[in-house]
């Protein structure tokens, strides 16, 4: 693609948090090579479930073949936003669907999102003032054992990976570098206190936030087909991919997810502010 149309992209990203082309037939490569036109790839601390050859891409499935899964069974079902737990964190996630579990004639295994732009703009005030300077510690282990208490068959992760992504802080208020608008920058899945607040404050603080943010006027849920290509704003968007179809109910997914090393790059940032405005 043009680079005109990666930056129409990215501005529509901004703009609506959650984008959308139908009728996609991506290879492998092409998804990672386009995927990396928004910035660095990760490679995911679990280094488990990768698309042979392409270590950037990890494999969210719940077939089993030869005894073996051939990806993660239970990606994502819980609120969060990824890779808040890195020091740079993540800008998008480009997500390729491959096989979409059906019921009567229904497609299952949607992902559905909340728009942390919008949300913060209806905080109140006086929220907002409060936490106008405030920091998060984020932890990328919390949603691992989140998932675990919750029955998941992943395993706990070795010293060596915790290691490799230590608890990070963020603003709990974060400026979006593409919109210039506030996000409100804290998430279920990896959030484990603000750091200015006592343990009772921050828990209390923390709830309310969640509440707020999951409010159904700023929900969206994507119905998959087969060959979706989905990208979204990590920054401005929390997700939630919704378990509702049977182990013989096939999902299988294919997933790049990019920093935002690219986006927060200072150049980079006024261009796109200079843009929009």
């Amino acid at each position: 693609l043009d680079e005109s149309v990666i930056e129409a992209i990215i501005q529509a990203m901004g703009r609506h948090g959650v984008v959308s082309f139908p009728n996609q037939r991506l290879t492998p490569v092409q998804q990672r090579d386009f995927s990396a036109r928004f910035g660095e790839l990760e490679i995911n601390v679990a280094n488990s479930y990768q698309e042979p050859g392409i270590p950037q891409m990890m494999i969210l499935s719940n077939i089993v073949e030869n005894g073996k899964p051939i990806g993660i069974s239970d990606a994502g079902q819980d609120w969060h936003t990824d890779m808040t737990y890195n020091r740079v964190p993540g800008f998008v996630n480009v997500l390729v669907a491959h096989k979409v579990p059906m019921r009567d004639g229904k497609p299952l295994g949607g992902t559905a999102f909340t728009n942390t732009q919008a949300a913060y703009d209806d905080l109140p005030s006086d929220v907002k003032t409060r936490l106008t300077n405030a920091t998060a510690l984020h932890d990328h282990n919390q949603f691992q054992e989140l998932m675990r208490s919750k029955g998941s068959t992943r395993p706990a992760q070795t010293e060596a990976q915790k290691r490799s992504r230590p608890p990070v802080s963020h603003p709990v208020f974060l400026t979006h570098p593409i919109s210039g608008r506030k996000v409100i920058y804290v998430n279920p899945g990896f959030t484990a206190r603000i750091n200015e607040l006592s343990p009772e404050e921050s828990d209390a603080t923390l709830k309310m936030l969640y509440a707020h943010v999951m409010q159904p006027k700023y929900a969206y849920t994507h119905h998959w087909s087969v060959g979706d290509v989905l990208l979204w704003d990590h920054l401005g968007t929390w997700h939630c991919a919704l378990a509702d179809y049977a182990p013989n109910e096939y999902r299988l997914m294919k997933r790049c997810q990019v920093m935002a090393d690219k986006v927060f790059d200072p150049a980079f940032l006024q261009e796109k502010l200079r843009v929009v405005a």
